[in-house]
């Protein structure tokens, strides 16, 4: 089927008071496992491209972009294709012509007044392009090599006066809020601030999007969604079960040379991981 617009999918979502699960994806084995995952369980979802995945691939973003279009038409549900904490206007600007219905824009890591000017220019363009644009106040940490941030540290949590001043003057569909998770995690063990959550829920008019949600407990993410968290971010996690189901065969095959071999098992253990994951969303 052709690309799904992510905005519909994550206002669907939030509609229902449900959430639509967002995937980052570097290589093709992760593309297809993403779609093969949410086929399994009947799932729209969303291919997500990180500005640290195109530098991987030399710069480049097309190359996957095309990748992950051909593969979303052929699949049996809704997927969207969405370019993700982007730091530069550069990349911003090819996200139109490569398929991108959306991008998180992402000045989190500036001071207010900058991140807001920055994200107001962003927004304007965006919406020019027909781009639905979603960006983060609050800093979720370990994105850019930096150590994870302290959840309790100034500055680190979202503020919901704040963030409903920053929503209305950058136009923004979306709301990345920074609640207790963090990029990069390799343990489920950040614990939310479901207080926090509720009142920025009850306090902003869009949806709100959790990063770093590969270390957050099954039971934490199921109240982020009951509590009004409507796109879920999810790299880690697939890294992790690829890199472990790898391991684990080539421990048991030292033969092995042929990488079909083993990447099939790594694209079949994300597979599973992401249809898990969908299954831990819908409750």
């Amino acid at each position: 089927m052709p690309l799904a617009a992510t905005g519909d999918l994550v206002v669907a979502a939030a509609q229902a008071r449900t959430a639509v699960a967002a995937f980052n994806i570097i290589t093709l084995e992760h593309v297809e496992a993403v779609i093969a995952g949410a086929e399994s369980v009947d799932a729209p979802v969303v291919l997500q491209v990180s500005e640290n995945a195109v530098k991987f691939r030399y710069g480049r973003l097309l190359p996957l972009a095309r990748a992950a279009t051909a593969a979303a038409e052929r699949a049996s549900v809704p997927v969207a294709l969405h370019l993700d904490h982007v730091q530069s206007d550069d990349l911003l600007r090819q996200a139109p012509g490569a398929g991108f219905s959306s991008v998180m824009y992402d000045a989190a890591r500036l001071p207010y007044e900058q991140n807001l000017a920055a994200t107001r220019a962003a927004a304007d363009w965006a919406h020019a392009q027909g781009l639905w644009i979603e960006a983060e106040l609050g800093e979720v940490g370990g994105k850019h090599g930096e150590p994870p941030l302290d959840a309790h540290a100034p500055g680190a949590r979202t503020d919901p006066a704040e963030a409903r001043a920053f929503v209305a003057d950058s136009g923004v569909d979306a709301l990345a809020v920074a609640i207790g998770s963090s990029h990069a995690m390799t343990t489920r063990t950040a614990t939310l601030d479901h207080g926090l959550l509720k009142r920025l829920t009850a306090t902003l008019g869009v949806p709100l999007v959790l990063h770093g949600s590969s270390g957050v407990p099954d039971d934490e993410l199921a109240a982020a969604v009951m509590g009004g968290i409507a796109k879920v971010n999810v790299g880690t996690a697939l890294n992790i079960a690829m890199t472990g189901a790898i391991r684990e065969f080539l421990a048991a095959h030292p033969e092995a040379v042929d990488s079909r071999k083993y990447l099939s098992v790594g694209r079949e253990a994300m597979a599973r991981a992401v249809a898990r994951l969908i299954g831990v969303l819908r409750g």
